[in-house]
C-alpha cells in the first residue's frame, strides 16, 4: 500500500507549469533582443558554441530536481504490514444530576460546575474504556451513548445544563433504570454506572431499581456533592439587582441538602463505593483506580498498516539531478578546422 503522509505538498506542482512559462517567455525574450542587436542569422554563426540543445537540458533537469522535491515533501510511504491491535476495557455510564439543586453554591462555583470539571479530568483518564453520559433531573436523557471518541463525549459534557431537562426534581431510581437499559442487556458484568448528585431523589424506591442494578451486573459508584447542611438554591436576579434564591408555595426559602444515607445504600447494594465530593477532587480518580483493577472485556480490535518513509529516495534524485545540471556545461566546444592563413 503506498501514500502520502503529507499530501497537501502535492499541491506545490502548480509552480511547475509556472516554471516552464516563465523559462518559454524568457526564451522569447532572449531571441527579441537578439534581433534588435543585430541580423540573427550572423549572431547565431557567431555564437556556435552556444547549445540551445543544452540550455533545454539543463532546465529539464532543474524541473526534474524540483518535482522529486516535491514528491519528498509530501513524504511517500509503503505499507509494510497490517496488525491487529486489540482494544480492552469496560463500559462506563456518567450520570450527572442537572436539577436546579445542583446550582446550589456551597461548593464553588456551583455543585455542577465542580462535577462536570471532575467528569472532564475523569474521561482524560480513560485508556480504551467506553463511556457514555446520561444527564437527569426529573427525568432521565442519554446526553452521550457508549463511545471510545472521548472528544465528543466532553462536547456532550459541556452543554450539560439545567436547562436541558424541563421536569424539575431529582429521580435518582430513573436514573438507574436508564442506564440498564443502555448497558448491553445480555452481559452481567464489565458495567459500572457514576453516579453524580446531590442526593436529594424525589421519586422514592430507589432501593428497587439497585437491586434491579445489581442483578443487571452494574457495580454503582456514588458521588455526593454539596453539604449534609444545606444550601439555597439560585434563582432569578431579585428586584434589587441581587441574586434571589428559589421558595416553596409558603414563601421559605429551599435549602438542599446532600442525601449520604440513599446514596451509600446504593452504592454498597451493587459492591460499589460512596465518596463526598471534596476540594481535592480525588474521588474519581479513587473510583478511576477502583475501574481499572477491574476484569476487562475485549471491545473489539483495531487493523492498520505499518507505513515506512521513502521520502529518501526522491531526495537522492533531486540532489542527483542538481548536481547533474551543475555539472553540464551550457556551452559546447566547437572543432575550427585550420584552412591555411589567407582563406
Amino acid at each position: 500500500m503506498f501514500r502520502f503522509a503529507l499530501s497537501y505538498f502535492l499541491y506545490l506542482f502548480w509552480i511547475i507549469p509556472v516554471i516552464i512559462i516563465f523559462y518559454f517567455l524568457a526564451f522569447k525574450a532572449k531571441k527579441r533582443a537578439m534581433k534588435k542587436f543585430g541580423n540573427l542569422a550572423i549572431l547565431e554563426k557567431l555564437s556556435k558554441n552556444t547549445s540551445v540543445g543544452r540550455q533545454v537540458g539543463k532546465i529539464m533537469l532543474i524541473l526534474g530536481a524540483l518535482i522529486f522535491s516535491i514528491f519528498a515533501l509530501a513524504r511517500p510511504q509503503i505499507g509494510t504490514k497490517l496488525e491487529e491491535v486489540k482494544r480492552e476495557g469496560i463500559d462506563i455510564i456518567v450520570a450527572i444530576d442537572v436539577s436546579k439543586s445542583m446550582l446550589a453554591q456551597d461548593i464553588q462555583p456551583s455543585r455542577l460546575a465542580k462535577a462536570k470539571h471532575e467528569v472532564e479530568g475523569f474521561i482524560d483518564r480513560l485508556r480504551g474504556d467506553r463511556i457514555a453520559l446520561i444527564a437527569f433531573s426529573g427525568v432521565p436523557f442519554v446526553q452521550c451513548p457508549l463511545t471510545l471518541d472521548y472528544g465528543a463525549a466532553k462536547i456532550f459534557l459541556d452543554i450539560m445544563e439545567p436547562e436541558l431537562i424541563p421536569t424539575p426534581g431529582t429521580a435518582i431510581g430513573s436514573v438507574i433504570e436508564k442506564a440498564i437499559d443502555t448497558f448491553d442487556q445480555k452481559e452481567r458484568k464489565h458495567k459500572v454506572l457514576v453516579l453524580i448528585t446531590d442526593g436529594e431523589d424525589h421519586q422514592g424506591d430507589v432501593m428497587k431499581y439497585a437491586e434491579e442494578a445489581e442483578r443487571q451486573g452494574i457495580v454503582i459508584y456514588c458521588v455526593g456533592i454539596g453539604s449534609p447542611k444545606g444550601e439555597p438554591i439560585p434563582a432569578v436576579a431579585d428586584g434589587s439587582g441581587g441574586m434571589g434564591f428559589k421558595k416553596d408555595n409558603k414563601g421559605q426559602v429551599i435549602i438542599s441538602k446532600l442525601d449520604e444515607v440513599t446514596l451509600e445504600k446504593v452504592a454498597l447494594q451493587t459492591g460499589g463505593k460512596y465518596f463526598r465530593s471534596t476540594s481535592g477532587e480525588d474521588e474519581l480518580d479513587r473510583i478511576y483506580n477502583e475501574i481499572d483493577n477491574m476484569e476487562k472485556k475485549e471491545l473489539g480490535s483495531l487493523k492498520f498498516s505499518q507505513f515506512e518513509d521513502r521520502f529518501q529516495y526522491f531526495i537522492a534524485f533531486a540532489v542527483l539531478f542538481l548536481v547533474w545540471e551543475f555539472a553540464l556545461p551550457e556551452r559546447r566546444k566547437v572543432k575550427q578546422e585550420w584552412r591555411g592563413r589567407f582563406m
